[in-house]
């Protein structure tokens, strides 16, 4: 059985490379090219491959920031590829089978490809979740990746007035809808900008832009009136903060 392949390069030299050297081989099937981080997440998601050839530096998001963002349960074995070799130690710290640094030799191409061959059938979801754990929280986000019928596409922070935690996944509210997206609600009070998205309670946070008021309610809590009308009640444990934040 061929080995499902992507690329995903925003050279058009590198690209080309690449596809030459694959079409060497009779064990690979290209099904899919990317140019940049966001069309490499719709690619791989159609296309659930075996192997994703993945340049670390692309327009968007790069290398690190796509294998953050892939299901770690279905996550393609991964091959990073790059003109700098600063990357190589993080490259292995999030399980990268290999690691070319371009230009490579033909020699060195293959022998990557054979590695991931000979590893095929292994399971890699639980080394790729904990090592986004381990990674991703310390990067600041810059946009939500939002998975909906077939199809991925991203949200702004700033266009996101409260975030409302629903068991394994967070529902974002904004001015044109609601969006849901897997992950925590507590990974993401991590990585989001603190001066702007403020924990109000253990199942929201507010983005104090889109805050209107703030009333004192019983037990030391507080109504939160947002400029569309909306309102949410915060908790005690989480009022001192956001009455501090709104103060500034």
């Amino acid at each position: 059985m061929s080995l499902r392949t992507v690329i995903a390069d925003d050279e058009p030299l590198a690209l080309e490379r690449v596809r030459e050297l694959l079409r060497e081989r009779d064990d690979v099937e290209v099904v899919g090219e990317a140019r940049d981080g966001e069309e490499a997440l719709r690619v791989v998601e159609q296309t659930g491959p075996d192997l994703l050839l993945l340049d670390v530096q692309m327009p968007g998001l790069d290398g690190f920031a796509v294998l953050a963002e892939l299901d770690p349960a279905h996550s393609p074995a991964v091959v990073f590829i790059t003109a700098f070799d600063e990357y190589a130690v993080r490259a292995f710290d999030v399980h990268a089978l290999d690691y070319l640094v371009k230009p490579f030799h033909r020699a060195r191409f293959h022998e990557a490809l054979d590695r991931v061959i000979a590893g095929r059938g292994e399971s890699r979801s639980a080394d790729v979740r904990k090592a986004v754990a381990q990674l991703q929280p310390r990067a600041p986000l810059t946009r939500f990746v939002v998975r909906s019928a077939g199809e991925i596409y991203f949200v702004k922070p700033t266009d996101v007035a409260w975030i409302e935690s629903s068991g394994n996944y967070v529902r974002l509210h904004t001015a044109t809808g609601e969006h849901v997206v897997r992950t925590s609600i507590r990974d993401l009070e991590e990585r989001l900008d603190a001066a702007v998205f403020v924990r109000v309670h253990r199942s929201a946070i507010v983005n104090l832009d889109y805050v209107k008021k703030l009333e004192p309610f019983f037990h030391g809590e507080h109504v939160i009136t947002l400029k569309d009308g909306s309102q949410l009640t915060s908790s005690r444990s989480y009022a001192g903060r956001l009455r501090e934040m709104l103060k500034g």
